[in-house]
This record gives C-alpha cells, sequence and structure tokens, in this order.
C-alpha cells in the first residue's frame, strides 16, 4: 500500500511517499480504507518536533530519538471498512466510519487496523469523507479544552477565543454556541469574514489592537493557538473565570466526543471548515501550508476515490 514516511524530525522535505507492506487485520480488528485524512498543527509538531527546552527530550523519549518509531503520522480518518476480524461484530464490511489514532498515527496511508472499541464509529450520515476528516482533530480538542474550563456549569457564559479561524478556533466557535455562549472571536483581518460566518459578531482584530487590554472580562478565555499563558491574559478573566490553552497539556480523544461532533454534524450544528485539499504526493506542499500559519479552519489530505 502507499504511505507517507517521516524520514526523520526536520522540515516538510523530510516527508516521502512510499510503498509499505499491507495491513492485514487481527480477529478483533477492522481494516479501514481510508478517503480521507487532515493535516494539522499536531502533525506539524510531531515533524518537526516543534517543541523547546527539556520538553524536547521528553518528545525524543516518547516519539523516537531521531525520527518518530511510527514512521506514518496522521491522526485523523474517514473511510470505509474493508475487512472484518471474525471476533468483530459491531461494524460490517462497506461501513463509512471516522475517527482520531491520536498518538498511534498511521493514518498518512491508504489503509490502517483499528480496534473497533478505539475511537472510531460510523460518519455522519451527510458528511463527505473530506468533512467528516475535517471535523475531528479541531472539535474533539475544542470540546476537550471547553469541558475543562467548566463551560457545562455556566449560564450564558462569556468566553473570549484566540485563534478563532485555526481548526481548533473554528471548533470552539460553533461547540460553544451550543451552550449559548456570549462569544468574542480573536482573529486577523483577513480571518473577519470567516468568523462572522460562523454567526460571531464580536471580534477583535489582532492586527489592529491589542486584544489583551480591553476592559471586558470573561468567563473563560480560551486560546486555541497555544501562543498565550495565563499571566497574560489573567486581566480578562472575571472573579471566577478559567484561562485554557492547547499548549498545557494533550488533548485527550474520546468516543464520546465523536458521537457529540456527528450528532452536531448531522443536525447541522457544525460545519467543516476546510480551506484547502491536497492529494497524499502533495504532502510537502501541505504541511508547509500548514506551518505557515495562513491555515484557515482545515488542510484536508486526499488518500483515495
Amino acid at each position: 500500500m502507499k504511505a507517507i514516511i517521516c524520514t526523520r524530525y526536520g522540515t516538510p522535505d523530510v516527508l516521502q511517499l512510499a510503498k509499505v507492506p499491507t495491513l492485514l487485520p487481527k480477529e478483533n480488528e477492522i481494516l479501514v480504507r481510508i478517503i480521507a485524512t487532515s493535516v494539522n498543527s499536531g502533525d506539524v509538531r510531531v515533524r518537526s518536533l516543534d517543541v523547546q527546552g527539556f520538553m524536547k527530550i521528553i518528545m525524543r523519549l516518547v516519539l523516537g530519538i531521531t525520527k518518530p518509531r511510527k514512521a506514518i503520522l496522521g491522526n485523523v480518518f474517514a473511510g470505509v471498512v474493508e475487512t472484518v476480524g471474525n471476533r468483530v461484530s459491531t461494524f460490517n464490511v462497506g461501513d463509512k466510519v471516522f475517527g482520531m489514532t491520536g498518538l498511534k498515527f498511521g493514518t498518512y496511508a491508504e489503509y490502517i487496523t483499528v480496534s473497533p472499541k478505539s475511537n472510531v464509529i460510523a460518519m455522519p450520515d451527510n458528511a463527505t469523507f473530506q468533512e467528516a476528516a475535517a471535523i475531528v482533530f479541531g472539535g474533539q480538542t475544542a470540546i476537550y479544552f471547553l469541558e475543562k474550563a467548566k463551560i457545562v456549569e455556566k449560564a450564558n457564559p462569556k468566553i473570549l477565543i484566540i485563534g478563532a479561524t485555526g481548526s481548533v478556533g473554528t471548533s470552539a466557535i460553533q461547540i460553544a454556541r451550543q451552550y449559548k455562549a456570549v462569544i468574542t472571536a480573536v482573529c486577523s483581518t483577513e480571518g473577519e469574514q470567516l468568523v462572522r460566518k460562523l454567526g460571531v459578531d464580536k471580534i477583535v482584530l489582532y492586527d489592529k489592537q491589542d486584544f489583551t487590554k480591553q476592559s471586558e472580562k470573561f468567563d473563560i478565555v480560551f486560546d486555541a493557538v497555544g501562543k498565550f499563558n495565563k499571566k497574560q491574559c489573567e486581566p480578562l478573566l472575571n472573579k471566577n473565570g478559567i484561562f485554557k490553552t492547547v499548549s498545557s497539556v494533550y488533548a485527550s480523544e474520546t468516543v464520546q466526543q465523536l458521537y457529540l461532533l456527528k450528532a452536531l454534524f448531522e443536525k447541522g450544528e457544525l460545519k467543516a471548515v476546510i480551506d484547502k485539499t491536497f492529494q497524499m504526493d502533495e504532502i510537502v506542499a501541505a504541511h508547509r501550508y500548514v506551518e505557515s500559519g495562513r491555515k484557515k479552519g482545515n488542510v484536508v489530505l486526499k488518500i483515495s476515490e
């Protein structure tokens, strides 16, 4: 099968399209033919080993010393069940599924084997494969951090979302609206139109003003790009306000998060924001684009038809 291999840590050029052995599912696994995956900030960070100080040592110990032990990166997928192990009863051949592999990676490939008990469920009925792949990373990350910020316990919470046009930010806007949140989005002038399309009217353009200097206080300040810390944002919090940033911890993914994303998409309350779509042989260009910081929403990688 074809797969994209990360030969070592470094620039996007370390990614190579190669032939690797075809996967065979175990009796308690399903084989999924991947139609689409995404290129997200997590993929870029692993490929480039973009962490500072002592964390770089930790990352090498966890992921691999000179290159990722799991050479096939990518952590989200949407595709079709190709083969079912003889001990699997929850999926059938031909089922359309989507999910996330987390630190197991492996989705930059034509096929992947996963446990039916892992983070995989039936795709939203009304989603394309590209849309299903696009909503996973940002959606699950946004759900994780908003729940950690106790959004479910707050009535009409006032929330400031920094980096509102990325994959996590666009998802956070749509998920926060489910809790009737009063949202203020921080983005550039270039991203203003997208944020307004997602239903946000209160916008701070960071290329025109310093959002940390505003007088308004918030119940939740969510840094969806990982460039700010609590000290910088503390003046924006009300007395019991909570600050969360994607750079603080790894966002744990759960199957319950997937079910929520599926339900919201099927009800039309969550949209897949797709900036660009690349083919497998364009993986270097896809990583360069994500790394540039110009991405709005999600970048999809098309694996097969």
